[in-house]
């Protein structure tokens, strides 16, 4: 049977000394592999483990719920966000009731570079929407991400630099293992027709793209809110509110 992972989380209600060892020693005789561990949010532990029978994980997690010092509180082949919950010692904050929402805080940037490269590195269509106010990391943030995903990023409208939005790429810009930057409202308020037909190639490739101001991007355009796999927010502070009443672009087109 293939090796495959599985994420193991669990609370500790009391952290008698040997508790963890006692879990190990489990694993260990059922031949369970800790690939990776560490405490994620208070009083709970979360765990990457491998292993190449399921039935195996299936025992451990029944014989783990009669051990009274802790709770299971899952046990799946591991998401995303729990991988990323280990590795940083914390869960992403979601939205209750959108769930493909996450929010960050500028001074997660580490943990959004993260998330985005762990999106980057897979392969086909995934289109993400990267809500913010000006100049609080979201371009350098794409960016750092394609870097940890070993992808080419290439700009298709922006305002990093100079506000542009390009009506053609090169050869080796229109390939699907590139990361395309839209800029939402540039791609759709100051945009000309060349750019609109590009616009549709690139969103009709198997490729990333990342359309920072997705809502302005909705609005302006065809595309819908189902078109996104995920929406991310970014803010300065947790309370900041996002919107775009002082935004005002031009553009060059080239």
């Amino acid at each position: 049977m293939d090796v495959k992972e599985w994420y193991m989380e669990y609370k500790i209600h009391k952290n008698r000394p040997g508790l963890l060892g006692d879990i190990a020693s489990l694993m260990g005789m059922l031949d369970i592999n800790i690939v990776t561990i560490n405490g994620v949010e208070d009083r709970t532990r979360g765990m990457l483990l491998q292993t190449n029978d399921e039935e195996k994980i299936d025992l451990m997690g029944k014989m783990l719920k009669k051990v009274d010092n802790i709770t299971i509180t899952a046990l799946r082949p591991p998401k995303l966000v729990d991988i990323l919950a280990v590795r940083h010692g914390r869960y992403i904050e979601r939205d209750s009731d959108d769930r493909k929402t996450f929010r960050f805080t500028r001074d997660e940037l580490g943990l959004l570079v993260d998330f985005l490269g762990e999106v980057f590195k897979r392969e086909g269509n995934h289109v993400i929407g990267l809500r913010g106010m000006p100049r609080v990391g979201k371009t350098e943030s794409i960016i750092a991400g394609s870097v940890c995903a070993n992808k080419r990023w290439t700009f298709v409208s922006s305002t990093l630099l100079r506000q542009t939005v390009r009506s053609q790429l090169s050869e080796d810009e229109m390939t699907p293992n590139n990361v395309f930057i839209i800029d939402g409202i540039v791609s759709t308020i100051r945009s000309n027709e060349k750019h609109h037909s590009l616009l549709q190639d690139i969103m009709a490739m198997p490729s990333t793209k990342v359309i920072e101001h997705p809502d302005i991007f909705i609005r302006e355009s065809e595309y819908t809110y189902n078109h996104f796999d995920y929406i991310i927010e970014l803010r300065n502070s947790p309370d900041e509110e996002i919107n775009y009443d002082s935004f005002t672009y031009t553009s060059e087109p080239f």
